[in-house]
């Protein structure tokens, strides 16, 4: 790993994408962090609104006390804020958010306040900048992934099957899905960098099958490539049994278990990775400190499965894994859009 100091080219790639958000001239921009944020990627951020004019600020807040009784990780709803009323006033006051939290914004409370002010937010994943900078959005990266979310707004199931033993059915119907290309230029929108994912949240009772976690997928909330074998049966959207011999199915066992809510068992989203530049082995190059794992989530061709909260669905826990399932086959009525891992052109 490289040290943590700041690099001229890390300056640039966080330049690129304020770019990308039209960051003008003038326009306020609030740094929001808390106070176990990487410091790096702050003051990256605050150079490189500099660079282009604008004015930016900090809004430091207190990483708040754990109240989960195991280790949350990469939940994508951030409890940093706690509704303090003088943080939203000057969040709202801002049309530019740049989210440094650890867990980021997507999934938190305070979201559709600061939204529906005008605000538009980055989320920029808590990884180290070395990670960033290769993952800097391009703006050939929205098409596909507009296309991929029209696709799959309009089908009426997904069906992903691979030759490990997965088969799993979703019925589409009333599905919310939402697709992330790297960055966000309109006003009361979010997005995340690295981007390049659709996922959609399914209503509920409407996930059944199988899915099976073969050696080479990935368990982000552990940051831990999967080693043995681990066969997951839902039913109803929810996992009733967890089949496994190995260490892999026994953490995800009593990590589900602590948690002692039905709801962490539950299907949050299913989706599919679409950036091309992503890797799944740059897990093996990072200390679990140094990566959120957003970059596997968007590996082109893997298959994002997530358990744990879907408003959607009307469930909310803070238990919550991301799978990375790599070399599957996943159709949206009928029609692969991911072939044995590929994407489908």
């Amino acid at each position: 790993m490289r040290d943590d100091r700041i690099e001229p080219q890390w300056i640039e790639a966080f330049e690129a994408v304020l770019r990308l958000c039209k960051a003008q001239p003038g326009e306020v921009v609030c740094l929001l962090a808390e106070s176990q944020s990487r410091p790096l990627n702050i003051d990256l951020a605050e150079l490189a609104a500099h660079r282009l004019g604008c004015r930016p600020f900090r809004l430091v807040v207190p990483t708040p006390r754990q109240s989960a009784p195991v280790p949350v990780r990469s939940t994508g709803a951030s409890r940093a804020l706690q509704g303090h009323p003088a943080a939203l006033a000057a969040l709202k006051a801002s049309s530019l958010v740049l989210d440094l939290t650890l867990e980021g914004l997507l999934h938190a409370p305070e979201l559709k306040e600061i939204l529906s002010a005008g605000a538009r937010i980055l989320m920029v994943s808590n990884e180290h900048p070395e990670a960033l900078e290769r993952l800097v959005p391009r703006p050939e990266d929205e098409a596909p992934v507009k296309a991929a979310v029209k696709r799959t707004r309009a089908a009426k199931s997904m069906t992903v099957t691979s030759a490990a033993g997965t088969d799993l059915t979703v019925d589409m119907a009333g599905a919310v899905t939402a697709g992330v290309w790297g960055w966000t230029d309109r006003p009361g929108t979010i997005a995340h960098w690295p981007g390049g994912v659709v996922v959609s949240f399914p209503r509920a009772g409407t996930v059944n099958g199988t899915l099976v976690l073969a050696p080479g997928d990935v368990n982000l909330t552990f940051k831990r490539t999967i080693e043995s074998p681990v066969r997951l049966t839902l039913v109803d959207d929810h996992v009733t049994a967890i089949e496994g011999t190995g260490p892999d199915a026994i953490v995800m066992r009593d990590y589900l278990a602590a948690w002692g809510d039905r709801a962490a068992y539950a299907v949050s989203h299913v989706g599919w990775g679409l950036n091309p530049r992503a890797r799944r082995e740059a897990l093996m190059f990072y200390g679990p400190r140094d990566t959120n794992g957003t970059e596997l989530r968007a590996a082109a061709g893997n298959f994002l499965f997530s358990t744990g909260a879907n408003e959607f669905a009307g469930r909310f826990t803070e238990g919550h894994f991301d799978i990375p399932v790599f070399g599957c086959t996943i159709a949206l009525d009928g029609e692969p859009v991911v072939l044995e891992g590929r994407l489908v052109p």
